[in-house]
């Protein structure tokens, strides 16, 4: 009976003293949270959210096993980053993962001073404040720059060589993305260097595409450019249906577009890029600090051809352009 007693005695006094253990030390116990703030949707993010997830998996981070992951999602509703970004760090998450380029990481960065950030961007995150440098970030941020609308010109390139017929491309930016000026920029500079003339569409929602498409056939546009941009990214499938409707050949910037049937795409691998951002975050996990860890740059660069969508429009690839593509989709 006493010997009953001292053994709860002894389990109150323990459990006493749990109580009373600094926060942190009961805080080990439990598994890390990653905040994952996104300006699309879960739906629209899929590919994205599995190649963050598989980044993290090589670092021994399995979602529901030794790592949990909270979901906030903008739906394209920019504005609502800041209060979502807000909600992340309220939550006291381990570190913040952003999918959508720019928008997302400017509001987790501005949200949090303290709270490791890990993004995914299109740009350059010196000129936008996210990192001091891409050797050394030396704040809370670090990630994955795909630096696609550095690569605009190169697009212009090929867009040429892929309709040399063309007398007259157009580009479509949205005028609120931050480096649609960088864009416009390089593309006016190699369309002169090249004798190309462009004619510039704007498109800042879903509602102005119509009337962007609408002024490509109106001013005899030959070819499309579509600028990197989170919007268009989200909406992709809407861009490539009015494109195949017009019969309108364009370029993209990610093998996305040319998956839904766009005709042809160039730029460096989203999914590499997103797994590289889950692998940081393992890292971050692990006690790595984001001012140590250097901005990743694309290495590798993809040209994808949609063959049965060139022909959907009656557009004649070259076997000589056919041979410069990393993946052709017939």
């Amino acid at each position: 009976m006493r010997g009953d007693y001292l053994r709860r005695r002894d389990v109150l006094t323990f459990l006493a003293g749990a109580a009373a253990w600094p926060l942190g030390a009961r805080a080990q116990a439990k598994m890390p949270v990653i905040g994952l703030l996104g300006s699309s949707t879960a739906d629209e993010s899929s590919n994205m959210t599995a190649a963050l997830r598989a980044g993290l998996d090589e670092s021994g981070f399995v979602e529901g096993q030794t790592v949990a992951i909270d979901y906030r999602w903008a739906h394209g509703n920019f504005d609502r980053l800041p209060a979502l970004a807000a909600e992340l760090v309220k939550g006291n998450v381990a570190l913040i993962v952003t999918t959508g380029a720019e928008p997302p990481a400017l509001a987790a960065k501005a949200a949090t001073k303290k709270i490791p950030v890990v993004f995914v961007i299109n740009g350059d995150p010196i000129s936008i404040g996210l990192v001091d440098s891409l050797n050394r970030p030396g704040g809370n941020a670090t990630g994955m720059s795909l630096f696609a609308s550095s690569l605009e010109p190169k697009r212009l390139e090929l867009l040429h060589e892929l309709v040399p017929k063309a007398n007259l491309i157009a580009v479509l930016v949205n005028p609120d993305y931050p480096d649609t000026d960088f864009q416009l920029g390089g593309l006016e500079t190699a369309a002169s260097t090249s004798g190309q003339k462009i004619t510039v569409l704007e498109a800042r929602n879903e509602s102005d595409l119509a009337a962007a498409f609408a002024a490509v056939v109106q001013q005899q546009a030959g070819a499309l450019l579509v600028a990197a941009d989170p919007l268009f990214n989200r909406l992709h499938s809407q861009i490539v249906a009015l494109a195949t409707r017009n019969k309108v050949p364009a370029i993209y910037e990610s093998r996305e577009f040319v998956v839904a049937g766009g005709v042809a795409s160039y730029g460096a691998s989203i999914a590499g890029a997103y797994r590289g951002a889950g692998a940081y975050a393992g890292r971050i996990l692990k006690g790595a600090k984001p001012a140590d860890l250097p901005v990743q740059l694309p290495t590798t660069f993809e040209l994808v051809v949609n063959l049965k969508a060139a022909k959907a429009i009656g557009l004649e690839v070259s076997q000589t352009f056919l041979a410069r593509a990393d993946e052709v989709i017939e």
